[in-house]
């Protein structure tokens, strides 16, 4: 049914809606999804919708169940933006978090030398206490 729906409507699926898997891609696929299995063997490399081309398909689509469908993928598409977003924003706080880590560890380091240095004994710069004779020469 979708198959045959884009390619009546093939003018509405360009190249930033709709793409052709390569060989290798196609393989990932099949070897990470269990139920694409069939894909394996079939000489064909399959089409793959981009978020935008989702929706075109839902607005090419006109039974009730390709609308359910399509209003499904919609929304996991769109969950899947948000996961993308919070997940940059993590990676953007860790980033900020590891410079300001290898900061602490220079302040660290030198605290340390600080420490190392106070631990030391002092040289002795005392001289003996009381009167110098002559006497001993």
């Amino acid at each position: 049914m979708l198959n045959p729906s884009v390619k009546r409507n093939q003018d509405r699926f360009s190249s930033e809606f709709m793409f052709r898997m390569t060989k290798k891609e196609k393989q990932e696929v099949v070897t990470i999804c269990d139920h694409l299995e069939k894909l394996k063997f079939s000489p064909n490399l399959p089409q793959v919708f981009t978020e935008y081309g989702v929706v075109m398909a839902a607005n090419v689509l006109n039974s009730n169940r390709a609308i359910e469908i399509s209003k499904i993928v919609v929304k996991t598409f769109i969950k899947l933006r948000e996961m993308l977003v919070n997940h940059r924003t993590l990676a953007i706080k860790l980033s900020e978090l590891e410079s300001r880590l290898q900061d602490h560890d220079g302040h660290i380091q030198s605290l340390f030398e600080a420490i190392r240095q106070l631990m030391v004994p002092p040289e002795s710069k005392s001289t003996r206490i009381g009167f110098i004779t002559d006497r001993g020469k």
